[in-house]
């Protein structure tokens, strides 16, 4: 084989994974389909600056008729049908896994990409996880003595897993003296060894698709996952993919997604954090038309979210598609009760409008958050497993609609940008540690808020805002000197030790693409370079 990897023991039990007849399989997933995936990366760049141009995007006028078609995606299998409340976590360590797999939600978002640090360690051990899972052999004690294990009074989550997006390698393997393409890693490794099996349970390959831009980088996944079924010999069919519409011109095919893999298609989910972060991204040296105000002022009910949302919800509910809430970032805090009250009742505020605008279920990213996301759902769905037959026709959404962010009301404030800079710096440091998912200030971030944190900086500084609460404008002396101050503050919340090794790097990296002349598509990027 032409296909090579760094250490083939990155995490017990690798051996079960890192086969040479799964090797063989992504080595033949990278030489059929890397020279498509690099030239939809190249695709984006150049519709990003056509765009940047004239600050404009639209619906595409060459699919016109598959928006005007009469079509559906296939029948969503039973283990599927409900969905209404899923959780969201890292696949490692196994902990983590146990307790999702046990947290009474329909479905575990099995992350491979935002929520965690793509280390050759918890790449793998992730896999193992998962492998186990499928086998129903999955179980952890922890170095007290206590023992996790797969619960057998009631069902288990069934697995939905996200690899990670297009942009990301895979340095610990190569396949003929080339990187690894991340998500091909992810995909390869968990599909061979796992769809006959997760099929004999009842359940199935099932994937979240991150990252996506275009209806073509769809029609790439479905021609992997039409390939890989004839591969491992499944029915065609068998994969279900859920396709986060987390970037803005995604938004503006969702119909062209779903048609793409409509084979394989099991529904959309409205990715809010990295599709502000998109928009940020993409219209970042648009001018003043395209600020955002503080991250914090930036709800749900803002109309141009509202837009988003809601044309999500008619899109897949005319294809027979499941539309699928976001997260709410508030978590629970089980030492501080006050904090605790107020995280369920925005969590419940906001799974409400969900399940009234007609969403299918909805995501949390605490175990102690799912008995209150399913009895919202429950109230709306009673005994049905969804709503994918209340079309919203009601609904009508321009490109405007979408674009238009100055409808989002707030301020821009020194406040928002300290905040900004501390919580970029914050996680970027918990991440270069080994943990993709990170609790600051009864806030769940990950790689979405971070990346959000850190564009309003460069677009701020572009764009020499005014702070509203200050009057300074933001300049790059300002946020060098915000962000030593930040850094400092973090210095005091931590060991010398952590900060050394890991805040000092990330608030040095934090600071470098913040002001940066060329501003770098994501974030993770330059700091996977920092990981073993």
């Amino acid at each position: 084989m032409a296909i090579e990897t760094t250490d083939l023991r990155p995490a017990d039990g690798a051996e079960q994974i890192l086969t040479e007849e799964a090797l063989a399989f992504v080595e033949e997933l990278h030489r059929r389909f890397a020279g498509t995936r690099d030239d939809l990366l190249a695709a984006r760049g150049r519709r990003r600056a056509d765009v940047a141009a004239t600050g404009k995007l639209d619906f595409l006028p060459e699919t016109a008729e598959v928006r005007n078609g009469d079509w559906k995606v296939a029948e969503a299998p039973a283990a599927l049908q409900d969905r209404r409340v899923e959780m969201t976590g890292p696949a490692s360590p196994a902990k983590m896994a146990i307790n999702a797999l046990n947290s009474g939600a329909r479905v575990w978002l099995a992350d491979l990409e935002d929520a965690a640090t793509p280390t050759w360690h918890n790449a793998i051990d992730s896999q193992v996880n998962l492998y186990r899972a499928a086998r129903g052999d999955l179980s952890f004690t922890s170095a007290d003595g206590k023992e996790y294990a797969l619960r057998t009074d009631a069902p288990l989550a069934v697995v939905v897993m996200r690899p990670r997006g297009w942009h990301l390698p895979e340095k610990h393997i190569s396949v003929d003296g080339r990187e690894g393409i991340g998500a091909l890693v992810d995909f390869g490794l968990h599909f061979f060894h796992n769809a006959a099996r997760l099929l004999e349970n009842g359940q199935g390959p099932y994937y979240y698709l991150p990252k996506m831009e275009s209806h073509l980088e769809a029609r790439l996944w479905n021609d992997i996952f039409t390939f890989s079924e004839e591969y491992v010999g499944v029915p065609h069919g068998s994969v279900r993919a859920t396709v986060l519409i987390e970037t803005i011109p995604a938004a503006f095919e969702m119909e062209e997604i779903l048609y793409e893999l409509r084979d394989h298609a099991s529904g959309l989910n409205a990715g809010r954090w990295d599709y502000l972060f998109s928009i940020i991204k993409y219209f970042r040296d648009a001018g003043k038309d395209f600020l955002l105000p503080d991250r914090a002022d930036v709800t749900m009910t803002a109309p141009f979210m509202r837009a988003y949302t809601e044309l999500l919800v008619k899109t897949c509910h005319r294809r027979g598609a499941f539309a699928m809430g976001g997260m709410a970032a508030f978590i629970p805090n089980r030492r501080e009760p006050e904090v605790t009250a107020a995280a369920f009742e925005k969590v419940k505020a906001d799974k409400t409008r969900e399940a009234t605008d007609g969403f299918d279920g909805s995501w949390v990213a605490h175990p102690d958050l799912v008995p209150t996301c399913m009895e919202v759902f429950d109230g709306v769905l009673g005994e049905k497993p969804n709503q994918v037959d209340r079309l919203r026709e009601d609904v009508s959404v321009t490109a405007r609609d979408l674009l238009d962010v100055t409808t989002a009301e707030g301020s821009i404030t020194e406040a928002g940008l300290r905040s900004n800079l501390y919580v970029a710096v914050a996680y970027t440091a918990v991440w270069l540690s080994g943990n993709g998912a990170v609790a600051i200030h009864n806030l769940m971030e990950d790689a979405a808020t971070a990346e959000i944190s850190r564009s309003q900086v460069w677009q701020q500084v572009r764009n020499a805002v005014v702070l509203e609460d200050t009057g300074e404008t933001v300049t790059e002396d300002l946020v060098r000197r915000l962000l030593a101050e930040e850094t400092e503050r973090l210095r005091g919340e931590v060991s010398e030790e952590m900060f050394t090794r890991y805040y000092e790097p990330a608030s040095r990296l934090i600071g470098a693409i913040s002001l940066s002349e060329d501003y770098p598509d994501f974030l993770t990027l330059p700091a996977y370079e920092l990981i073993d």
